[in-house]
């Protein structure tokens, strides 16, 4: 795990901030289900996915740059081991966001039970 993300570089930082404040936002969610944590976890959810793709974009812009230079002669396999370690960024981000989403169900079904039961049945 650890080299995973030291093999992510840096854009795995912002990720890895963005997404702990979307599972700490989400488990609040969860225990408490209140419609003001909604925006909160929608925006460190937006923020998370966005980190993980700029990090992605960082270290494909990188080895594209170090393949036209120093790289050159390397030949292809250098770009597959590249884009391996710059996807590290995305599938940090996906399972966050993912962790994120199943506490959020969590609350939102604990929500639905508790309002269910002040529904008054429909007249008809």
């Amino acid at each position: 795990m650890q080299d995973a993300f030291v093999a992510g570089g840096w854009g795995m930082y912002p990720t890895l901030l963005a997404g702990l404040a979307l599972i700490a936002t989400c488990v609040q969610y969860a225990r408490r289900p209140e419609p003001r944590y909604v925006p909160l976890m929608l925006s460190l959810g937006l923020c998370t996915l966005i980190a993980g793709t700029l990090g992605f974009a960082t270290g494909i812009l990188s080895l594209l740059h170090a393949y036209s230079g120093p790289l050159w002669d390397q030949g292809p396999r250098i770009l597959f081991i590249g884009a391996f370690e710059a996807l590290h960024n995305v599938a940090l981000a996906l399972l966050l966001a993912m962790l994120g989403a199943l506490m959020a169900s969590i609350g939102a079904w604990r929500l639905s039970r508790r309002m269910g039961s002040f529904v008054a049945p429909a007249a008809g």
